[in-house]
């Protein structure tokens, strides 16, 4: 399902007067393609992402997903945040439910896409168990479950594995390449970590410091399926480099020391 952003510009008032988050932004997702927005902290990465689900309405421009206007949230995107956010005492089985019983739809007729969810993530096994038993990458699986029970068409995803140490983030990374190839959605993928980036998407775009606009596009022509040994590859770290230093050439946010 194809994701337009075009023009996009918000606003946020704040005590010392306004404060442009986003200016002027637009790029579009083409179905089924992988996309990063790397960016430095505050540039208004995750300002988009509510915009993209529709928490927030843009000042100016317009987003649109399949040709429609996105003016609030929509059943066919799904979430998935940098924490998991699982309620502790539920099983991870109706952790991966709750969506459905919030619409009041009928739990017993997705049991079975659950279930079918969690073998892709590979946790079928520890479906009666409860989140506190599992790591820190295992819980953070459920929460893609959970998001995918929809069925949605745009998967937007908040630097999810941030907060995992690097053995689980490398892993993970893996997984979420799996599941992306498997289901077939399409991803926008919210990041700050340059080799993130790389390893994982078909398009990195990246953002300026605030307000934040897309300054550059970047194809990553690294053969798919990718392993660990795409990150030795000569390609890898070239595509890393050009990354760098496209983020050192840009000008520091407005009242903050320049880049190193």
């Amino acid at each position: 399902m194809h994701l337009s952003v075009e023009g996009v510009s918000l606003v946020y008032p704040t005590s010392r007067g306004p404060l442009t988050a986003l200016q002027q932004l637009s790029f579009g997702v083409e179905p089924g393609e992988f996309v990063s927005v790397l960016g430095p902290s505050g540039c208004g990465k995750s300002t988009l992402l509510k915009l993209v689900t529709g928490l927030l309405r843009p000042a100016d421009g317009r987003l649109a997903l399949a040709g429609r206007t996105i003016d609030g949230p929509r059943a066919d995107v799904g979430i998935v945040f940098q924490q998991p956010t699982l309620l502790p005492w539920k099983r991870v089985i109706d952790n991966v439910l709750v969506p459905i019983r919030a619409r009041g739809c009928s739990v017993a007729e997705h049991h079975d896409k659950a279930m079918g969810l969690l073998e892709l993530v590979g946790l079928s096994a520890f479906a009666r168990h409860y989140p506190q038993e599992l790591s820190g990458g295992m819980q953070q699986r459920v929460g893609i479950a959970r998001a995918l029970l929809a069925e949605p068409n745009l998967l937007l995803m908040d630097e999810p594995f941030a907060a995992l140490d690097a053995m689980t983030r490398e892993s993970m990374m893996d997984e979420l390449l799996h599941i992306w190839q498997r289901s077939g959605k399409t991803v926008l993928f919210i990041t700050h970590s340059i080799p993130e980036a790389v390893y994982l998407s078909d398009r990195v775009l990246v953002m300026s410091p605030r307000p934040g606009r897309i300054v550059d596009s970047v194809p990553i022509d690294l053969p798919r399926p990718r392993s660990v040994e795409t990150m030795a590859a000569a390609r890898f770290g070239e595509l890393c480099n050009e990354l760098r230093a496209r983020f050192r050439s840009l000008p520091a946010a407005p009242g903050e020391p320049g880049h190193a």
